[in-house]
């Protein structure tokens, strides 16, 4: 289990995050809501190990290891080098880890990425699948995606609920954020809903008939009476 206890994280005086825990357990599909501000990146990074200078615990509890070595990380904006093609850049990011080169021929035949053409040339939907490739291959325990719909055409949008899927049969765990949330509650077992750096409610799937209301309630309370008096 990925897990996060009372993460307190701020920039200077700016608190980020407020005590926020969470956990992503093996076999589930977490989902990260709350609006851009609300503290998920920062939540995301400090649990990768991308920022240091933070305040609680984030752990992987089966094992020693850190949380980065057990988890693959798609990012919100991932970035390619130049003039690198998109299948040295799957290569690089498995012998970064010291990983065998992975086969890529069966997962690409499902995704549909020119693997011989500069990743810097990709649109940026082929971007976004190319950065799934590359922890696709590696078979991780865990998963962060972040935003990982963000770009994608409505082929490749079913195609990764059915691949998020199926890897939760399996066992893995994800940490999923996305701002559209119908996509988000489609797939995941549970929901955390972070509103200035806190934890304002953490839903079941039961639940997620109300996410929606809840959440334009918590971020627009004072304008909805104003929408009332317009429409």
């Amino acid at each position: 289990m990925l897990e996060i206890s009372d993460l307190r994280k701020a920039y200077g005086r700016h608190q980020v995050l407020r005590g926020v825990s969470l956990a992503v357990r093996p076999g589930t599909i977490h989902g990260l809501v709350g609006a851009n501000g609300a503290g998920k990146t920062t939540l995301i990074n400090c649990l990768y190990g991308l920022e240091k200078d933070f305040a609680g615990r984030v752990r992987a509890t089966e094992t020693t290891r850190l949380v980065r070595e057990v988890t693959g990380l798609v990012p919100y904006e991932p970035y390619f080098y130049p003039r690198l093609t998109g299948r040295e850049y799957v290569e690089f990011c498995a012998q970064a880890r010291g990983r065998p080169v992975p086969d890529l021929r069966g997962w690409n035949q499902l995704l549909e990425l020119p693997l011989n053409q500069y990743a810097d040339e990709y649109s940026a939907g082929m971007k976004k699948k190319l950065a799934l490739l590359a922890v696709l291959v590696q078979d991780f325990p865990y998963l962060i995606l972040d935003e990982p719909f963000n770009g994608l055409d409505l082929e490749a949008n079913l195609l990764l609920k059915e691949i998020l899927r199926r890897l939760r049969d399996r066992g893995t765990g994800i940490l999923l954020t996305s701002h559209i949330l119908s996509t988000l509650t489609e797939v995941a077992d549970e929901a955390t809903v972070l509103v200035g750096g806190q934890v304002q409610r953490h839903y079941l799937a039961a639940e997620f008939g109300t996410l929606e209301a809840d959440l334009l309630a918590a971020l627009h309370g004072e304008k909805l009476g104003q929408l009332r008096e317009l429409l």
